[in-house]
């Protein structure tokens, strides 16, 4: 299983960046895809997933202003996100918890990440 992270890039504050993350290999099932980001000098945080049942839950700090969305026929997950803030700068990772066949457990896997720079 692998996963291609891109659309990161420079922004100005107040911009938008739409990140793209494609699944490629071979599964049995996905049951979570989601983001998580590391800025500089900082420990990698949670910012949203999307749950298979289509629940949803966004990071309080982006709440409002990102929105994940899976393609499922793309094997492809997306962040769009909008009003972006210098504080919004950071490598920006993708996830997914899929398991390989219906008799293994479920684990994650991740993207080599995108880096999104917010200028003010």
């Amino acid at each position: 299983v692998q996963l291609q992270a891109s659309g990161g890039g420079l922004v100005q504050a107040g911009g938008s960046l739409r990140l793209s993350c494609a699944v490629s290999g071979s599964w049995s099932s996905i049951n979570v895809m989601g983001w998580y980001r590391q800025a500089p000098g900082k420990q990698r945080e949670w910012v949203a997933t999307i749950v298979n049942d289509g629940n949803i839950n966004y990071a309080d700090s982006v709440k409002g202003r990102f929105t994940i969305s899976r393609d499922n026929a793309k094997n492809t997950e997306y962040l769009q996100m909008n009003s972006l803030k210098p504080e919004d700068t950071a490598v920006y990772y993708c996830y997914v918890r899929l398991r390989t066949s219906v008799w293994s457990a479920y684990r994650d896997y991740w993207g080599q990440g995108t880096l999104v720079t917010v200028s003010s």
